[in-house]
């Protein structure tokens, strides 16, 4: 049973954005290695850009700073 967990910023991802990724991460492990779709797990996690750093810097400041 493959599990995914994919983590992404709580940034006004929508419910479409999200089906799209479930659907497409089980579709890649059905292609890639002959997974069974019905026993796929994927797990969508969304970290509040506070608790996401890139670089040595909080995602939050990096953003702020880019507008």
């Amino acid at each position: 049973m493959p599990y995914v967990n994919i983590k992404i910023t709580d940034e006004a991802v929508t419910v479409e954005q999200k089906a799209a990724l479930i659907k497409g991460a089980t579709d890649l492990l059905v292609d890639v290695l002959g997974k069974n779709p019905a026993t796929t797990v994927v797990v969508i996690d969304e970290v509040n850009t506070d608790n996401w750093g890139i670089g040595g810097e909080v995602v939050t400041k990096l953003r702020a700073n880019n507008t």
